[in-house]
Parts: C-alpha cells; structure tokens; sequence
C-alpha cells in the first residue's frame, strides 16, 4: 500500500517521519514523484489536486491535512466512490481555542486603543465592560466552535452561536438558519466567525451582515477569507461602523504586500496560524483511518461533499 503526500505548506519529511514510526510498511511518496499509480491507495493532500486523483484507480481514501476542506471541493474533480476524511485534532482544536480567547481579549480589553495611545503618548484610562457584560456571538458550532464557547464562557463571557442547522451547547443561547441570523448578529457585540467555507457561506460577513452589527463592534475571522467580502469589510472599517476586525485568513493567502487590507485602519492580521497541524498527531489520526479501511471498517471523521464540511 502506498501513500502520496501534496501539499505547499507542509513539510513532507516532518509527515514521513511520523508515518515511519507507527505505520512502517506504508510506502510514502511526494507529489510529483507518484511511482506506480496502480500502488497509491492512501491520498494526503492539502492543496487542490484538479483531475490528478482520478488518475489513482485503486485509492481508497483521501485524507485532508486540516481540519477544513474547501480547498479540495472547489477545486478537485473526486473520485467517485472514495471516501474523504478530515483532520479533527485535540491539538488543532486547542489552538483555535487560544486564538480565539487571545483575540477576543484583545478587543474585550481595548488593546487596539490602548496600542494607538502608545504610539500618541497618550496615558489615558478607557472604560471598561465587565466581561460578563460582554456578548460574543460565534458563527460554526463544530468541534472548534463548540471548544471556543467553553473557553469563553469558562472566563465569564455572555456566548451566542449560530449555525445553518439548530445546535445546542451548555450555557449557550444558539440561533439557527438565515431566519434568525440578523438577531444573532445584533447580539454579538464580538463576533469570532468559524464557519466552514461552503457555497452557502461564501460571501456571508459582507456590508449587510456587517451592517446588522451593533455600532463599534468587532470581527474576528479564524476560518476562511472566502467567508467575507473583504471590500465591505474595509469600508465598514474606514466608516468606523465595525470597531476592529482580526484576520487569520484572507482570500488569497499570503495577502499580497500591495492589498488594500494591509493598509485598512483598525484591523490586525496574522498570517493563518491559529490552528495548525501537528505533523505526529495528524499522521496517528490519518493512520487510524488507514487501518480501518484495511480493515474495512468505518472511518472516522469523514466529509459530505454535498454538505462542504
């Protein structure tokens, strides 16, 4: 059994190693260098891989290297009959919880502000809220969504969330569907968008959804760049409609050093690392659905191409 590894951003000699230590006998190839196709059953990738998997006629799982998936659904023609896995990881799902708690913090506590004042010279007290007095409303109540709730809450922040589908979570009022997202969005005074990027959240933070914010209120965007129309998003910024914005990712990654982003007012980016794969801990996951499909038992963590996620 072979496996092949695509992908930009991953250093494959890290995920070669880490299969060589718990899965000996799977060979281990790197995109481009396929060897015999007829041998490659296991597909790892991250980047899009246009018609190239149909090209495998004896593969029996595609796994993801993250936890998300749209980079291969928009751009990947599937083969049919192949299931698809995902990466849901203790590690990546404590690190988008530290990012979001970090990030919602930083707006809680007015450091954008506080920063400027620096800068100024300017030693000023600002008021401050009572975190319980704060309402953070969190767009995708998945794993991450749900682990980023309890986070909040556990420091006594008041926690909405919303989904296209009804969820219910401890101590968290949930809204549901297209219906009733205006009344999640006017309640969200900090709103930590976890959505996954589908074609019925492409475009969902634009100037109406931002519009229906409290005034001077907060984005903070850890999931996709796809997810918002990043010319609203800036002019809602300039007009001083949104307070601050926190961009983890962009539409096209890495941001372009000439994008109008970098040069919006009130925002702060960082280059997507909230929650990233952990190389030894992704292969265990991957090598577990490696030997249920040799097993021919259920995998676990598989995808809905129809559903996006």
């Amino acid at each position: 059994m072979s496996l092949i590894f695509c992908s930009r951003t991953d250093d494959p000699d890290e995920w070669r190693g880490a299969f060589a230590a718990i899965m000996p006998d799977l060979e281990f190839r790197v995109w481009p260098d396929v060897g015999d196709e007829g041998a490659v059953e296991i597909a790892l990738v991250w980047d899009p891989m246009q018609e190239q998997l149909l090209r495998f006629a004896n593969l029996r799982l595609i796994a993801s290297l993250g936890a998300g998936v749209d980079h291969l659904l928009a751009a990947t023609t599937l083969p049919p009959g192949v299931p698809m896995t995902r990466i849901v990881d203790a590690n990546l799902t404590q690190g988008m919880r530290e990012y979001v708690l970090l990030q919602t913090l930083y707006c809680h506590r007015q450091a954008p502000a506080y920063l400027a004042q620096q800068r100024a010279a300017d030693w000023r007290p600002l008021d401050q809220p009572f975190c319980q007095q704060r309402r953070v409303g969190i767009m995708g109540l998945g794993v991450l969504g749900a682990a980023a709730a309890e986070a909040l809450q556990d420091i006594g922040f008041l926690v909405t969330g919303w989904s296209r589908r009804q969820k219910e979570l401890p101590g968290v009022e949930c809204f549901a569907g297209l219906s009733r997202l205006d009344e999640f969005l006017a309640a969200s005074e900090i709103l930590v968008c976890l959505l996954p990027l589908t074609p019925d959240t492409e475009g969902i933070i634009n100037r109406r959804t931002l519009g229906a914010l409290p005034p001077g209120a907060c984005l903070i965007n850890g999931a996709r760049g796809g997810l918002v129309v990043e010319a609203d998003l800036i002019a809602a910024l300039e007009s001083g409609r949104l307070g601050h914005a926190v961009l983890d990712v962009t539409r096209e990654e890495p941001l372009p050093a000439d994008d109008a982003l970098w040069r919006a007012p009130n925002i702060t980016i960082t280059p997507h690392i909230a929650s990233i794969t952990n190389a030894r801990s992704g292969a265990e996951l991957v090598a577990d659905n490696i030997r249920r499909v040799r097993a021919g038992e259920a995998l676990l963590h598989t995808v809905d191409p129809d559903a996006g996620y």
